[in-house]
């Protein structure tokens, strides 16, 4: 939400000045008139990010234009309440590519991770799977680290800007807040725990388990056997491949694969690499991947998209096409957790 701030003295008194980009969903406080929620915000920014600020006036800056004045000397440091787990009052602090903090609603949240998908052009009840994971993420990360960092593996924020260009964007923002109402304060627990979003498009037929998460089941998965992306195959020559991998590379060397799935080791000469480090070296479409030498070249063929962990969106697709509900889904997908629901406390 804010990108940068300054103090200025008038002359009278301390004011500071918050400059907020717009590419980030702001929420209806800019335009409605009840400064109470936005004034919380913007003392709790303030907090975050350790501003040493000692006024009360605080001006909202957009394109160099102060659009609202807020006062902030009736906020009594963080009063945000965690103990209502819904879009609207949830917040979720988010580090920015500065390394500031933003706090913004769970609902704005949500919508950014939705859009992430939205290319994929999924059925309703997939997005609805798709939004009790990151349901679940939110409040793992604000109990846990009370942040989702910028580099985060599972969740990126500053994402919805390129689909403001979008002739049907209102559309969409409208379909996608009906989802997030639909399964709001839902969650997954394993062992009275959150579980991790494990998201991934298509496997070669079976999802994975994974000892370090044992919320992860294996399941059989054959809808994927029918994706596009089943099969894919990658020719590199050998000086790219020396160049990339910084080894020397020809038909002649020793190449040989240990191991399965995604604990393989991939040994070329006397140079090995595991197998997420030679998957994004070579920006594969998965860990699962076959190497033929040739003369001139190396065909690597690739089965499945993603890591084959949790939620396959191309098999939740093809059932949710069928009529299985999301609760269904993440049952699948997810036997050994729990779809709870965190209850509205009244006011």
């Amino acid at each position: 939400m804010y990108y940068k701030y300054e103090i200025i003295n008038n002359g009278r008194e301390d004011i500071l000045y918050l400059y907020l980009n717009m590419k980030y969903e702001f929420s209806k406080e800019l335009i409605g008139n009840d400064f109470k929620d936005l004034s919380r915000r913007t003392k709790n920014f303030i907090n975050a990010n350790k501003i040493n600020f000692k006024g009360n006036k605080v001006y909202l800056i957009v394109d160099n234009i102060v659009v609202k004045t807020v006062d902030i000397s009736n906020v009594n440091g963080d009063v945000k309440n965690n103990n209502i787990y819904y879009p609207d009052y949830y917040m979720v602090n988010i580090e920015l590519a500065d390394s500031s903090i933003s706090e913004i609603t769970l609902r704005e949240y949500l919508l950014t991770q939705l859009f992430s998908f939205y290319p994929y052009g999924l059925h309703t009840e997939v997005y609805k799977s798709i939004c009790v994971l990151f349901n679940t993420y939110a409040y793992k990360m604000m109990y846990k680290n009370k942040i989702i960092p910028y580099n985060d593996s599972f969740s990126s924020y500053d994402i919805i800007d390129e689909y403001k260009s979008l002739s049907n964007y209102n559309s969409i923002v409208e379909n996608f807040n009906i989802i997030i109402d639909d399964v709001c304060g839902q969650f997954l627990s394993y062992n009275n725990d959150f579980i991790l979003p494990f998201i991934h498009y298509s496997n070669n037929g079976y999802t994975l388990a994974n000892k370090m998460y044992p919320f992860l089941s294996a399941v059989k998965c054959l809808w994927d056997m029918a994706s596009k992306d089943y099969i894919n195959f990658h020719d590199y020559n050998y000086d790219y491949l020396s160049k990339i991998l910084n080894i020397d590379v020809n038909s002649k060397s020793f190449i040989d694969i240990k191991g399965i799935n995604n604990e393989k080791t991939i040994f070329i000469n006397n140079t090995s690499f595991s197998c997420s480090e030679f998957r994004t070296i070579l920006n594969l479409k998965s860990s699962n991947f076959y190497i033929i030498v040739y003369d001139n070249y190396l065909r690597i063929i690739t089965v499945g998209c993603g890591n084959y962990y949790g939620l396959s969106l191309f098999a939740a697709n093809e059932v949710a096409k069928n009529g299985s509900k999301y609760n269904n889904i993440l049952k699948y997908f997810f036997p050994k957790t729990k779809l709870c629901k965190y209850i509205k406390k009244e006011q």
